[in-house]
């Protein structure tokens, strides 16, 4: 189990807040990204790729893709495969094997995915963030938007960090 953390401005402060109320989720790494525009953030278990090389968020080459995610594509190995012609690779992380995909395939990269993920990407070139998650919601993806901030993670305890009236109706 991994945790995945983000939202569409500059925090690090906040972002740090938000991967330590889910760090039960993951205990074995963390990390964070942040720009002017998005700050993305994560809790790991490394299960598939132990090194180092595993860590997350992780970029594309050029550092234009950046993502988070939580889950597991088991047929990875088979995109892989295919992706290998036009991509290099760094890692032996089926994480690395979806931004390559996004890249290739776009959105519809999840359509070849089989297995069960909660993921976001950012693709600073068309300043976007791009979230999925599995089919049956096996890997859950909270979120909260409102006045422009938009907010997600894998736990709404997460979400809550940003001190957000909680309404009931």
């Amino acid at each position: 189990m991994c945790g995945i953390n983000g939202f569409n401005w500059k925090d690090e402060q906040l972002l740090s807040s938000m991967n330590v109320a889910i760090k039960h989720r993951g205990p074995d790494d963390d990390g964070s990204y942040s720009d002017d525009a998005v700050s993305m953030g994560s809790v790991r278990l490394s299960i598939i790729d132990l090194s180092v090389a595993g860590h997350m968020p992780m970029s594309n080459e050029d550092e234009s893709l950046w993502i988070v995610y939580n889950g597991e594509v088991y047929n990875f190995g088979e995109i892989r495969k295919s992706l290998e012609p036009k991509h290099q690779f760094r890692s032996t992380s089926d994480t690395e094997v979806i931004l390559h995909a996004y890249e290739e395939w776009g959105e519809k990269c999840v359509e070849r995915f089989n297995g069960m993920w909660g993921l976001a990407i950012y693709d600073k070139k068309r300043n976007k963030i791009f979230i999925s998650r599995d089919r049956f919601g096996v890997k859950p993806v909270y979120y909260y938007w409102k006045g422009g901030k938009f907010i997600f993670s894998s736990e709404i305890k997460a979400i809550l960090e940003h001190k957000i009236r909680r309404q009931t109706r």
